[in-house]
Formats: C-alpha cells, structure tokens, sequence
C-alpha cells in the first residue's frame, strides 16, 4: 500500500573530504547560505543568536580540517608510489618521509574526527528555523485563528471532573498516589471503559483517514529520543531507566520516527500515516500548582498519536490535514474549542510550526489544550538519516509531522466537565455509544456489564 523502505547505512559524501556521520538537525547549508534567516529565527524564539556563529566557526574549522588531512593522504598516497620506483640510495630517505607522514596523518584524521564532535555539538544546539508565519514571543503571544462551538452554561453549581469522575466511580486518584505517588490515578469501571472507547473511536477514524495502527513501544534508546528533539533542553521532562539506558516516551512521536531510522522510504504513493498508540510518561517539572488537580496534568497517560512522513513541498498542506482531523475528532465528542497558532518561543526544538487545540474546561471557565499538530519540516529526518528519492532517484530528506488525535486521561476531563448534567451524570456523545453499550448516559451505579456489552451500530 505504502510502498517499500530501504536501510541507509554508511555515510553520506560531502565534496573536499571523507563523508561526515549523517547527523541531521536544520540544513547546514541554509546556515552557510542564510545565516540572518536562522538568527532572526533565534530571536523569534527568544534563543542565543551566537550559537548561529558558533557553528558557522566549527563549520570552517571542520572544513579546515578535511582538507588537511586530505592533503596528508595525498602526500602519503604520491610517497608510497615513490618508494616503488626509488633506488636503493633514495629508499631509506623516502621511507622515512612516508613514516612521518603516516604519523601526521594519524594526527591529522584525529583532529577531523574532533572537529566532527565540535561540529555535531554545535548543529545539535540550534532548534529548528520556525515558519515565518509564526507569532514571535512566547506563552502569552500565542495566536487565536477560530473558535469552535458555544460555551456550554448550566443551571446548577458546575462540577469539575474529578468531583464528576469520583462520583461515577470513574476516576481514583487517592489510591493512585498510595501506589505510585501523586499524580498518577486508577481510571475504574466507566473510566476506564471511556478510555477503551475514545482509544477505539480514534484509531477506527484514523484508519478510515489512511493511516497504519502500530502500537508503540514506550521504552527507547538515547538515538531516537535525541533524534526527535527531546533531549537537550526537555531533560527535565523525561523518565530516564538508567541501568538500561533507556528513556520513557512522551508520546509514540518518537518511537514512530524512529521506526524508520537510517531508511530511504517510498512516497511515490503518497504520505506515510501511522496512529500510534502508546503509554506516555511527563515528568511535568516545574508545573507544579498549573492543572494539578486530577487528571489534567499528570506523569502518565495514553495516547493516540499521527505521525506523517511526506515530501518537503507538501508539508504545509499535510500539517492543515493533521490539523483537519483533529478538528473533526473533536467535533464527534461535541467539545467547543479552539485552534491556536503557537508562538515561536514556545514551539519545542523541533518544529517549525505548531497548532493547539484547546477544548473548553467548564470548571477553569477557560480553554486548556487537548490536542496539538507540528510541522518538523526535515529537523527530525537529518537528524535520524530518514530519506525518500526525489524525481531524479536521489535520496532526500523527508519532512515529518505529528499530531495528538487523543490525549486520553485529559479527553476524558474534559468530556466529563463539558457533558456533566444536574443529577450527576454524564451526557454520552454519539460518536462514543457504539463503544459504550450504545448509552446516551453514564450513571453513578449504572451496571458495568450493560456498558460494557454490545453497542449501537457505527
């Protein structure tokens, strides 16, 4: 359906010296050619614009020292022939200037390697060059595009979810704590059957939409979790499993991009979609106080994640499908929301532009983000040698896009508060009841079997 894939392996050539190790990140080219377009993203992002000439400097040292040692091994290469055809009168001479150049080359090749890591070290610090359509600042900057549906209001006292949940027996949140500490929670019999049928509900639309299902590992190497832009500045959010040097995703983003690591992959017949679904670990530093009561913010949750590999060009178009399909999926749970176009300092290393959709918390009286979609353009692709042939068979980078389709513990607050009803249930939505033994209404006491059993017809 999607074509085949073929292992890079190796390195890629640079003109003027050996090839260099594939370590991707922003073009280094766009550097050389357009260094003030990275500083003015720099300054957009409120990052270090020095770091642009940091790695223009270790570009030209790196340069340097390629072409010394291209120059040793020429001389080494010329002395070698020349012993061949010396008398025996100019042999030890020529022997012993083959020897000193061996050991200079020796040196020199250290040198570029060196060069290398300082070169490597400096392209993995500059995030990616934002779109210029982005807002600059930060948090606060953020840019409204629409508003989605109406404001609910009620006639009795609004409840927020973890009152609602509690009183459904949906949500745990004290025994969670006893178990694994604050922040984590039990999602228990109607809890947990919303988080089966919103998990259902959104591969079924994704696989309607073209994408391949993948459950996700949780657990990755150091590679790909640097790969995908998130390690660096988001340490502090991040499970690391030390003895296994190992790191708990975030989200399957990052095993996804990883899947196809080192690989040239076949878009002739068009993107390459996965939904994947994994469990995700934050460590949320530094929230302590934002969303903390309940399951708004927390350590861990599931999520149905899209990840999209697509030609460069049509980028843009596919990040507005992204955006597109989380719109609709929102619309089916009957959320009011709205779609906000992120600020360049709040972007993330990795992408150059990023879409949130913030659903409607009636307890908070304000929108808090459901969802989100990136546009990495081919930031996460150099990084991890993914490429496809361009129309002259020549392998490219790709760009990569993603995009929450359900982020599901805070999906689940959310329906809760938005749907909540005087007597203390919760309204259904129809996109749901199919999952749900086809009820309109969730009940404290309500019979699990009957939810749990066979629904209404998708």
């Amino acid at each position: 359906m999607h074509g085949t894939s073929t292992v890079v392996t190796g390195r890629s050539p640079e003109p003027g010296g050996p090839p260099p190790t594939i370590t991707g990140v922003i073009d280094l080219r766009l550097v050389r050619e357009n260094p003030d377009l990275v500083r003015a993203s720099q300054r957009a992002r409120g990052a270090d614009e020095s770091l642009v000439d940091a790695l223009l400097s270790a570009d030209a040292d790196r340069r340097a020292a390629v072409k010394a040692a291209d120059d040793l091994r020429g001389e080494q290469k010329a002395a070698s022939l020349a012993v061949r055809g010396a008398s025996k009168e100019e042999r030890p001479a020529i022997l012993e200037k083959a020897k000193a150049l061996a050991a200079a080359v020796k040196e020199a090749e250290e040198a570029e390697r060196a060069a290398d890591e300082v070169l490597r070290a400096a392209h993995l610090r500059i995030p990616n060059v934002v779109h210029p359509d982005v807002p600059p600042g930060g948090e606060d900057d953020a840019v409204t595009l629409r508003t989605v549906g109406e404001v609910p209001t009620y006639d009795f006292e609004v409840r927020d979810h973890l009152q609602i949940g509690e009183a459904l027996g949906a949500i745990d949140m004290e025994r969670g704590a006893k178990v694994s500490g604050a922040r984590f929670y039990f999602l228990t019999g109607p809890g947990a059957l919303l988080e089966f049928a919103l998990a259902q509900l959104a591969i079924t639309r994704a696989v309607a939409a073209g994408f391949i299902p993948v459950i996700a590992p949780a657990l990755v190497k150091p590679e790909a979790m640097e790969g995908t832009g998130f390690t660096g500045e988001h340490d502090e959010e991040i499970y690391r499993v030390e003895r296994d040097d190992l790191y708990l995703v975030g989200t399957s983003e990052v095993a996804l991009a990883g899947m196809h690591s080192k690989e040239v992959l076949d878009l002739s017949a068009g993107p390459r979609r996965y939904a994947g679904w994994s469990s995700c670990f934050r460590r949320e530093a530094g929230s302590y106080g934002k969303d903390t009561r309940g399951i708004i913010r927390v350590h861990w949750f599931d999520k149905v994640e899209m990840f999209s590999f697509c030609p460069p060009e049509e980028a843009e178009a596919e990040h507005r499908r992204l955006l597109q399909w989380e719109e609709e999926f929102l619309q089916l749970l009957e959320l009011p929301y709205r779609v906000v176009d992120i600020a360049a300092g709040d972007l993330g290393t990795s992408a150059a532009r990023k879409f949130d959709i913030e659903a409607w918390f009636p307890s908070q009286g304000a929108y808090r983000e459901l969802t989100s979609t990136s546009d990495c353009t081919t930031f996460q692709s150099r990084r991890l040698a993914i490429r496809s042939r361009d129309a002259d068979g020549k392998p490219q980078p790709l760009a990569t896009l993603n995009g929450t389709l359900c982020a599901i513990a805070r999906t689940i607050a959310c329906l809760l508060e938005v749907h909540q009803q005087a007597d203390g249930s919760v309204h259904v939505p129809a996109a749901l009841r199919p999952w749900l033994g086809g009820h309109a209404v969730l009940t404290p006491g309500m019979s699990l079997a009957a939810v749990a059993g066979p629904g209404v017809p998708a």
